[in-house]
């Protein structure tokens, strides 16, 4: 039985709504607000690392029948830590604390900062949401369906007041970062989505529901042609943030971060009920996915460790992602960049290689380009003395991609090697 167009719409939607979430709100608007006049070369570099790539690693994760199978093309002790790694960056260590942080900002405007006023929200915050994930089915499902309408209605009515009443007569110019090597900054900001390295764990998910409504064709669970369309959406979505970020920062200059941008443009266009709306939207949309995140950390690592009750684990998980969430927004995304520097390379190279046929049959490419590509990054972003100062050396390396070459190197290496043994 082949999908049907009702089919592709819920696999659209369920695409879009895995992907975009309140957290995904922030970042388009701040680049706009920093890139100014480069917005769109500097949006391009976005589409590319923020859409392109978690579509392909939708796509790459599906043909190769799970993230397990897929990593473990490297081998198996790669693909435990690999997959480790991920859990820990979109669970508690960077993306868990980010909803409440997140959602912290936007209340500010209306309840004020402080150090204490912070720690209590997010004492109650992840208390709630733990006690949630306890039993996380019918509240998320129910949320799910009723908050990524209403994101999406936001967006559209921020971006039509900018249409008609727009803060600022043209963009703003650009800060430092983004004066030079605009798209390579784009596609190295799109990293903090962190949409690709979720990517890796939803491919086997959506195909998983593919097949559940009675698709048996392989070929077409492999194509996941909702992929691209739910890529297109995003690209929209995307597109009016980003142009609406660019104008307040127009207005507005010196915005640290994408939450302040939005608080900033629903405040001058709607007044005190603007800040409400927005704050109300992001505290149900970032609670939501912060239950889901708790919910399938704290499983996949009782899998990995079944003496360890699932409640621990969850509860464990919520109390650290409460401290850490207490380093406030802008503290918590300069924390992400190292980590994100770390592990983006060696996502990318991985899901490129799978679309290269043949290259699975070659057992030696796929541990030297990915050991190559792991050893620069991870040098590249953590300080480790006279490594790091080599990794940096690289070409390309001042702009954030000197695992190109250790990649290519450790391509040809592979390929070499593998021809040699046959």
């Amino acid at each position: 039985m082949k999908r049907t167009a009702h089919h592709r719409l819920l696999m659209t939607l369920t695409v879009f709504s895995l992907f975009f979430g309140a957290g995904n709100l922030i970042f388009p608007p701040d680049l706009g607000a920093k890139a100014g006049v480069n917005l769109w070369p500097a949006f391009l570099g976005l589409a590319i690392s923020a859409v392109g790539l978690p579509v392909a690693g939708v796509i790459a994760v599906a043909r190769a029948d799970g993230l397990d199978k897929l990593a473990g093309r490297v081998h198996p002790v790669f693909a435990q830590v690999f997959m480790i790694l991920i859990y820990l960056s979109i669970g508690p260590c960077l993306a868990i604390p980010r909803t409440a942080s997140t959602s912290f900002a936007m209340l500010t405007p209306l309840l004020g900062s402080s150090a204490g006023l912070q720690l209590g929200y997010s004492v109650l915050f992840f208390g709630v949401a733990f006690l949630v994930a306890l039993r996380p089915d019918r509240l998320t499902r129910w949320l799910g369906r009723l908050l990524c309408p209403c994101l999406l209605v936001l967006i559209l009515i921020l971006f039509g007041g900018c249409l008609l009443h727009p803060l600022a007569a043209q963009y703003a110019a650009p800060t430092e970062t983004y004066r030079s090597a605009v798209v390579l900054q784009g596609v190295l900001y799109g990293y903090q989505t962190m949409d690709a390295l979720a990517a890796l764990n939803f491919g086997a998910v959506i195909a998983m529901n593919i097949r559940a409504q009675g698709v048996v064709r392989e070929q077409d669970v492999q194509r996941i042609r909702a992929g691209f369309i739910a890529g297109g959406l995003l690209l929209a979505v995307y597109a009016m943030l980003g142009h609406a970020g660019a104008l307040t920062g127009a207005a507005a200059p010196g915005l640290a971060t994408g939450a302040e941008v939005l608080t900033v443009l629903a405040e001058r266009m709607f007044g005190k009920a603007g800040l409400v709306l927005l704050a109300a939207i992001f505290m149900l949309a970032c609670f939501n996915t912060c239950v889901g995140l708790i919910a399938c950390v704290g499983e996949y690592f009782h899998t990995l460790l079944s003496r360890i009750p699932y409640p621990a684990l969850a509860a464990f998980f919520a109390a650290a992602s409460m401290l850490i969430a207490n380093l406030g927004l802008a503290d918590i995304l300069r924390l992400s960049v190292p980590v994100l520097n770390a592990l983006y390379p060696v996502a990318i190279v991985l899901i490129t290689l799978s679309f290269v046929p043949g290259l699975e049959q070659r057992r030696r490419v796929y541990p030297l380009c990915i050991g190559c590509t792991a050893v620069q990054s991870i040098a590249a972003a953590l300080p480790l003395g006279p490594l790091s100062a080599l990794a940096n050396a690289l070409p390309l390396a001042a702009l954030g991609f000197g695992w190109v070459l250790p990649a290519v190197i450790g391509l040809l290496a592979g390929i070499f090697l593998s021809c040699t043994e046959e």
